[in-house]
């Protein structure tokens, strides 16, 4: 099986400007996303989806293989499509590039599903734990007992109606794998009203249809969407052994 990481790396960002290139811990962003791929065994290549001429000349400088995408994408999946026009694989494996978090481990767990008949689309999920119940930033999702996703949201699902404090919560991670025809169908899809609403790309797989399976692992990260999460994983990352 020909799999290929994605790296989706656009400069804007609405709540955290030019993110991508942000350094923690002495390291630009997207630098720690790229080696967490590129040290997973089962990739055959890693490549840089970007829109900014900054962000190429970073790939450059550190010997990165990159892309340059349309700045009309609305979404990482739409880069990812793009590049898999042009490059051929069985697998596309779409590492966020805000995910600085990243081990090899989430990409092994999302390959080895992307093995069972019939997956299409594939992602990770880790027991949610206090404050990222409640965090909108922090994607839930709810799955059913055969392993697909039911809904992905920011709000915390399922409710606890009664109070009863056992409900078990999952936090989203933001990692992907597609089938080529289900990135083909998916751009081809207008943005789903579901989609829209809670801002969750994801949710126009559901919404037209298409099962996303989900795998667990044990392994958090935090999503970069705010000064507060730089600092949360930059506190984690400077506290690594070198």
């Amino acid at each position: 099986m020909k799999a290929i990481a994605i790296i989706p790396a656009r400069l804007g960002s609405t709540r955290l400007e030019r993110k991508m290139v942000r350094e923690i811990a002495g390291r630009p962003m997207l630098a720690w996303v790229y080696d967490a791929a590129q040290r997973s065994g089962l990739l055959d290549e890693v490549i840089v989806a970007t829109d900014a001429e900054e962000i190429l000349e970073l790939c450059r400088r550190n010997g990165w293989t990159a892309r340059m995408t349309s700045p009309e994408h609305k979404s990482g999946t739409d880069r990812v499509h793009e590049v898999a026009q042009a490059v051929a694989a069985d697998v596309y494996v779409n590492v966020q590039g805000d995910e600085p978090l990243a081990r090899p481990e989430h990409l092994e767990a999302l390959l080895l599903l992307m093995t069972r008949p019939g997956v299409e689309v594939g992602t990770l999920k880790t027991p949610a734990r206090g404050y990222d119940i409640i965090n909108p930033s922090a994607v839930k999702v709810t799955t059913g007992l055969d392993g697909r996703a039911l809904y992905f949201s920011r709000a915390a699902i399922p409710f606890d109606r009664d109070g009863t404090e056992q409900v078990r919560y999952f936090k989203h991670l933001g990692f992907y794998a597609y089938r080529k025809g289900a990135l083909d169908r998916f751009v081809r899809w207008p943005q789903s009203e579901l989609e829209i609403a809670e801002r969750l790309e994801q949710l126009r797989f559901l919404e037209n249809g298409v099962a996303i399976h989900v795998a667990e692992t044990p392994y958090d990260t935090v999503g970069v969407d705010t000064e507060e999460d730089l600092r949360r994983v930059e506190a984690i990352l400077g506290a690594r052994p070198r």
